[in-house]
């Protein structure tokens, strides 16, 4: 017969897990030592590879610890350690640091495989429950991270072990990346497709409209012409140059709605009279993002884009920049 769970049972066992697990872990990080510094330095001294190996849970820990050590500057990657024993120990060699994963330090598949490695001459970070197990007397250096109970309600199913594991891993990723001066440029590179490396690596020119796309008129141009280019552009706005290409000014579809409702015939009029003169710019090798910025806070939708001689080479929309994910 299935148990019937109340509402608040379940809040509660779910607070529990989380309380346990983050209680667990401040421990850790009370009894963090001289080997955490070892095992960093090791990493950071690796001319090869960080190899990450486990199995079962510890596995899957390993798999997301290498993932995390190759985005952030530690070029890693997950080797089972089952297949390892299999053919896989080829991808290591020397020059590789090898974390082997065991919270108990028993596991068969990493002790078969541990003795090779360590002939091959590649150093071993363990990270197991103890200081006192096979896995952690063969390594150069054991992290441990035992927990006093797991998290599941039985103390059976690894919740807090795993969590710990995960967590030493993330802060072995992040002191070596900060001792290596990673920056958000360098998290971009390994992030292209992602939003951070969209926001960091795309520039203007990527994203702007050039050549016939952008839509000019000059200076003694009439706003008839003006409106023509506008329409013809269909990016809701002209730019105006003078006849070095020098912008001294842009035009948009609302300036001509307010210009209509003042004036009425507008036919008679020249673009140099009405237009909005000194019109804030980007250059080129910008960011996307700082142009995305400057929309923001200006309460328009387009920028033109200028040379260092503010000569007109492009134009801006907010929908380029949205086309691109920028925003």
């Amino acid at each position: 017969m299935k148990p019937e769970i109340s509402e608040k049972g379940i809040l509660n066992l779910g607070r529990h897990v989380l309380l346990e697990e983050a209680k667990e872990l401040e421990a850790i990080a009370g009894r963090l030592d001289e080997t955490f510094v070892k095992a960093v330095t090791l990493i950071l001294n690796c001319k090869g590879r960080v190899v990450v190996s486990g199995v079962g849970k510890s596995g899957h820990i390993a798999r997301k610890i290498a993932a995390t050590l190759a985005s952030t500057g530690s070029p890693a990657f997950f080797v089972h350690a089952a297949e390892a024993a299999h053919g896989d120990l080829g991808m290591i060699t020397k020059d590789d640091v090898v974390i082997a994963i065991s919270y108990s330090g028993t596991t068969s598949e990493l002790l078969t495989i541990i003795p090779t490695v360590i002939r091959e001459g590649a150093p071993v970070i363990s990270i197991t429950g103890s200081d006192d197990n096979t896995l952690a007397k063969e390594a150069t250096v054991n992290l441990n991270v035992h927990v006093s109970r797991e998290a599941c309600p039985l103390n059976l199913a690894p919740t807090s072990s795993t969590t710990a594991t995960l967590a030493m891993g993330d802060a072995l990723a992040v002191a070596c990346l900060d001792a290596k001066g990673f920056g958000p440029e360098d998290f971009a590179r390994s992030h292209p497709g992602g939003a951070l490396g969209r926001r960091l690596l795309t520039h203007v020119r990527d994203v702007m409209r050039s050549g016939e796309a952008t839509p000019v008129v000059r200076i003694d141009a009439t706003v008839l012409d003006a409106v023509k280019e506008i329409t013809k552009k269909k990016i809701g706005m002209t730019a105006i140059v003078d006849e070095t290409d020098k912008v001294k000014g842009i035009f948009t579809e609302g300036d001509l709605r307010r210009l209509i409702e003042r004036v009425g015939d507008i036919r008679p009029l020249k673009i140099r009279d009405v237009m909005t003169p000194n019109p804030t710019t980007i250059q080129p090798q910008a960011l996307a993002a700082e142009a995305a910025k400057i929309l923001n806070s200006t309460l328009r939708n387009q920028l033109l884009v200028v040379d260092d001689s503010d000569r007109l080479i492009g134009a801006l929309h907010i929908h380029d920049l949205m086309t691109a994910k920028v925003i």
